[in-house]
């Protein structure tokens, strides 16, 4: 035997209640009529009097405020004004006339049954109206955010619009529920049934889930904006686009590279547009034949060379170690400008000038070499033959082929 799920069962009770209702309110319209038809005629103009009396003064002081908050804004910078003009605008006229209904059913004795259908209408009114101003409050954040980064980072306006999406539709969620528990109908079924359909749900798309909330993690976190140069697993490149689902970045050799948002997060990423200055660390050898003084002057070059240079700073100079096949100078200054143009200019220049001095003080580069000392090799040499003689056999190797 089959089991009934617990929101089908929901339902199908209140379908049974509902059919039960009307049946009730069929059986006992002859006493609601008798009941409206029982309201005084004095009743019904003065309660249409209220309604319309309260139709027109919310919809003259709506006006009024709408004209009033339009020229403070034109005067003023603040955003403040901006947002109560568009939430006073966003006030439906709808929702005016149920107020207006409402009003005008208080002052009538009007049945029970009836009380309660205006109230029910004034509820659904009130919510919806108020899932409007919450989000044109949303709406208006974000414009507020996205006009203040489209200079810094134009394409946060598709990762933007995914965030609103999703605070808006949850906001409508939160006012359908409310609507539905305020007209008495049991909204813990449906809750559980939307949870176990959201769990399914979110299975289904987790890899696409996960790429849109890192897109909102980097539009709100800013690890990087288009324009920044960056390296991701040995893959570096120019950050042309932020999307919902993929970042896209421009490489050196001219073709761009895709990663999703989820994966571009988990990994280490190094943004060299944040680079504020650059510290460089360059090494320079020379041959092991230098006499001692020059060896000693060799820093101080470096240090007047670097310190001679308007966007660079010296760090230090030092003879660092004796190496395989030179002596080797290390040599650390910061570039105090980010583009790599400019480090490459600077560095030009002091292997340029260092190769002047080196030139001028008879100081010659080192090169990967090596000396080979061989001995015992004399009597070899004394064993060999003068130009135009024949060979003589040292090791004795023709003697003995001879015998």
């Amino acid at each position: 035997m089959t089991s009934i799920p617990p929101l089908a069962l929901a339902l199908l009770q209140d379908t049974l209640s509902a059919s039960d209702s009307v049946r009730a309110a069929a059986a006992a319209g002859p006493s609601l009529w008798s009941e409206l038809t029982s309201i005084p005629p004095m009743a019904w103009l003065i309660g249409l009097g209220t309604g319309v009396g309260t139709a027109l003064a919310l919809a003259f002081v709506l006006r009024v405020l709408i004209r009033r908050f339009e020229k403070i804004a034109a005067l003023t910078t603040t955003d403040v004004d901006d947002l109560i003009l568009h939430l006073l605008k966003s006030t439906r006229r709808l929702f005016v006339f149920l107020v207006a209904v409402w009003a005008g059913a208080r002052v009538v004795d009007l049945p029970p049954a009836i009380s309660s259908f205006v109230h029910g209408l004034l509820v659904v009114g009130l919510f919806f109206q108020f899932g409007l101003w919450a989000t044109g409050v949303v709406n208006h954040l974000l414009d507020r955010y996205r006009r203040a980064q489209l200079a810094v980072d134009p394409t946060s306006a598709t990762a933007l619009g995914a965030l609103s999406f999703v605070v808006r539709t949850a906001v409508w969620v939160i006012v359908v529920l409310l609507v539905f528990d305020n007209l008495g109908f049991d909204v813990t079924a449906l809750i559980t049934g939307l949870g176990i359909g959201g769990i399914a749900i979110a299975l289904a798309v987790q890899n696409v889930l996960g790429d849109l909330f890192a897109s909102l993690a980097i539009v709100l976190d800013k690890p990087f904006v288009v324009g920044d140069f960056i390296a991701v697993d040995g893959m570096n490149g120019t950050v042309e686009h932020v999307g919902v689902k993929t970042t896209r970045v421009r490489s050196l050799s001219g073709e761009q590279l895709v990663f999703g948002n989820a994966k571009l997060l988990g990994s280490s990423i190094r943004n060299y547009g944040r680079l504020r200055e650059r510290r460089i660390v360059f090494v320079l050898g020379v041959e092991y034949g230098t006499p001692r003084a020059k060896l000693e002057q060799i820093p101080v070059w470096l240090r007047e060379t670097v310190e001679g240079l308007e966007q660079a700073r010296f760090d230090r100079a030092h003879l660092r170690s004796f190496g395989d096949s030179a002596i080797e100078f290390e040599t650390v200054y910061y570039v105090l400008a980010p583009e790599y143009n400019v480090y490459m200019d600077l560095q030009q220049a002091i292997n340029l000038r260092m190769h002047q001095i080196f030139e001028r003080e008879d100081i010659s580069f080192a090169f990967p070499s090596r000396t080979l000392y061989l001995r015992g090799l004399e009597g070899v040499e004394r064993g060999l033959s003068r130009p135009g003689s024949e060979p003589s056999d040292p090791g004795g190797y023709e003697a003995g082929s001879r015998g």
